[in-house]
């Protein structure tokens, strides 16, 4: 992209959150609690896209994700393209995907389950990535990550 057409400031060191589907963009903000960190975070809304038609695009300064935070960005929006920058360059490209379990994100939504009746952490096996389908390993109830509720 000519520099001319950033429509968003550069940053010297961070991470560029791009091709968030526009109606997942403050929902991974406040995923990540950006609203909690010190450096200065940009999120724009509604970016045309070649891939999505409109996009969101966070920029966040000064920080880099852990692989925990990623996972939890695969519930809500997979496929987004977490790019690290380092002095003002593009040094990695990061796809999201979502792993193929997840442990302690995902509240089950079986009321019976032990994990919504013990002191516990959650775990689900994805077992359709296509289709997002999830399996609790205790209760073994299947839900679709498009309804589930973030723990």
């Amino acid at each position: 992209m000519n520099r001319n057409e950033m429509l968003v400031a550069a940053i010297k060191n961070g991470t560029v959150i791009d091709h968030i589907p526009t109606g997942k963009t403050y929902q991974v903000a406040n995923l990540l609690k950006l609203e909690e960190l010190t450096t200065p975070v940009t999120i724009g809304y509604n970016y045309k896209s070649k891939k999505l038609d409109r996009k969101g695009i966070i920029k966040v300064e000064d920080k880099f994700f852990t692989d925990e935070e990623i996972s939890r960005l695969s519930v809500v929006a997979p496929n987004i393209v977490l790019n690290i920058i380092r002095n003002y360059e593009v040094v990695e490209k990061k796809t999201v995907t979502t792993p193929d379990e997840l442990r302690g994100i995902v509240k089950c939504n079986n009321p019976k389950c032990i994990t919504n009746n013990e002191p516990m952490q959650t775990l689900f096996h994805v077992v359709d990535k296509e289709k997002g389908i999830l399996k609790c390993h205790y209760c073994e109830k299947e839900q679709n990550i498009d309804n589930v509720e973030l723990v």
